[in-house]
């Protein structure tokens, strides 16, 4: 399941040129324009990068870590996922909780970015204001003839938009986890969210080595 939502989710950064000359001038500063710039500039640099494309992970997530995550917010993805485990864990768990789902989701990318090739990505029409502070950017992934359904949610914050929610084929990332972590949860507590997040990132690190 896991993998099934999130390869789709790196596959939209490869967008093809024509997608790209699209979103040249875009303003980052509306959650539309933030999508489309992050999305052409990782792009960009896959193209461009032949050890990327080859599986280079060390470099693959040093992409992601560098353009991806910043425009990111995973404390708010976590807490979506833990549902109402979420006020059940210490404030030490929840940071636990949700650097493990980051280090997770993050090693999950890299190895799902070595497979971008040519795709086209078709954005749907954002009709937002600027009072929003959340939004849904609506996009179409044309990956070898199939459309790909491919959604975001983004909060605005002090900091700027970030996105903290993907839809892949109609199924919301966080409600993915969510099931499962209330399953853990009900059989071994918040602690057993920790050590299973903490194995599965042992054993993909392991794999990587």
């Amino acid at each position: 399941m896991i993998k099934r939502l999130l390869v789709p989710f790196l596959t939209v950064v490869a967008f093809a040129g024509a997608a790209h000359a699209q979103v040249s001038g875009t303003d980052a500063a509306t959650p539309d324009g933030l999508v489309k710039a992050v999305v052409s500039d990782v792009m960009t640099t896959v193209k461009s990068d032949k050890d990327m494309q080859g599986g280079n992970i060390a470099k693959i997530t040093a992409l992601v870590e560098q353009k991806i995550i910043p425009n990111a917010n995973f404390q708010k993805t976590t807490q979506i996922a833990m549902g109402r485990n979420w006020s059940k864990a210490t404030p030490e768990q929840q940071q636990q909780i949700t650097e493990e789902f980051k280090t997770l989701l993050i090693r999950t990318y890299a190895g799902a970015i070595a497979q971008i090739r040519d795709q086209a990505v078709q954005y749907r029409p954002y009709r937002g204001t600027p009072e929003d502070t959340d939004a849904t950017i609506r996009t179409q992934v044309i990956n070898k003839g199939e459309p790909i359904q491919m959604d975001y949610r983004l909060e605005k914050t002090a900091n700027g938009w970030k996105v903290y929610d993907i839809n892949v084929l109609g199924a919301w990332l966080t409600e993915a986890y969510k099931g499962s972590f209330n399953t853990i949860v009900g059989q071994q507590g918040v602690e057993g969210v920790i050590k299973t997040l903490q194995d599965r990132n042992r054993q993909l690190a392991n794999a990587k080595s």
